[in-house]
């Protein structure tokens, strides 16, 4: 009897901090499937119809939990995939040009945390609920624009030590989809789902993958799946839990966030977010910052084109020069 036949309901989450394995499924032998992504970037890849969006969705249940941890996403279907999850989202981009912008604010806070942790003489970014770790979701990855490749290869590169990683979605991580070699090699998590040529087992998992049974092909059911990660080094087959879209609703709803003031896309690039504010949460739209990051935000949005001196943001905020 294959104990994967029917689909597995899918359970809501223990774990409410990052640090910790997320669950996506489990081993035909009823054990689950854990996965460590702290620090570490994901590729789940396979065929039309395998089920790469059900463990999305499994991962981004799992995240928004996570007090530690903040939530972006792009979804190249123009919000078809993530949009159920936008209000658990600090920012959401569905264009290429919003693409581009979510990915320069990340590559931004990446260098800002790389400084502090220089300044600090500390090597590792510890994620916290003040200073929480960054989780970018990325559906139908291929589709990116080649401005956003370049920014996902930098933070695919750098962004493990100051905790800013990818999760990305993609149907077959090829060469050119990927925009080079180097982000599908910095992809320390590969979720390989079935395949429709044998060679890909061996694009998705790696050179030999195949030959050392590694069967992506003979993959039947949706959502069936096999992990290959520093924790789990031998093929066996696992299959994602069936989160439905009732279940995705109520608990988005459950665990919704506001952003952080000041860190939307347009804070970065000087201007609104290309396409408007789609790549905002509409919570933070309708209630905007209060107390002194409030204070902060009527300062800013009343300066000239010529800004704001420091010294007079002090004053009317009560904030150190630091902060």
């Amino acid at each position: 009897k294959d104990p994967h036949a029917q689909p597995i309901a899918w359970r809501e989450p223990v774990s409410a901090t990052i640090t910790k394995p997320v669950d996506v499924g489990l081993y035909e032998d009823g054990t689950p499937v854990l996965v460590d992504i702290l620090r570490r970037n994901v590729l789940i890849a396979g065929t039309t119809g395998a089920g790469k969006s059900g463990i999305v969705n499994d991962l981004t249940a799992a995240l928004v939990k996570c007090a530690d941890a903040e939530r972006w996403g792009i979804d190249m279907k123009g919000g078809m995939e993530l949009q159920p999850w936008a209000g658990t989202l600090h920012h959401l981009a569905t264009t290429p040009d919003q693409a581009v912008t979510l990915l320069t604010l990340a590559v931004t806070m990446l260098d800002q945390r790389a400084a502090q942790l220089a300044a600090l003489g500390v090597r590792v970014w510890e994620p916290s609920q003040s200073a929480p770790a960054i989780v970018i979701l990325i559906d139908e990855y291929a589709e990116l624009p080649p401005g956003a490749l370049q920014l996902a290869d930098s933070i695919a590169r750098r962004g493990r030590a100051v905790a800013v990683s990818l999760i990305a979605a993609t149907q077959r991580p090829t060469q050119a989809a990927m925009g080079g070699n180097a982000v599908r090699s910095q992809m320390d998590v590969r979720l390989c789902l079935r395949v429709r040529e044998r060679r890909d087992t061996d694009l998705i998992l790696g050179q030999g993958s195949l030959t050392a049974g590694w069967d992506a092909h003979a993959l039947t059911q949706p959502g069936t799946f096999l992990l290959s990660d520093p924790e789990h080094t031998t093929p066996q087959r696992a299959r994602a839990y069936l989160i439905t879209d009732e279940q995705v609703a109520a608990h988005a709803a459950r665990h919704a966030v506001t952003p952080t003031p000041g860190t939307e896309p347009g804070a970065v690039t000087g201007g609104p977010p290309p396409g408007g504010a789609a790549c905002l949460i509409p919570n933070y739209e309708l209630h905007g910052p209060s107390g002194a990051a409030g204070a902060l935000w009527d300062a800013l949005n009343q300066a000239g084109p010529d800004g704001a001196a420091i010294s007079d943001l002090m004053a009317e905020t009560g904030m150190s020069r630091p902060t």
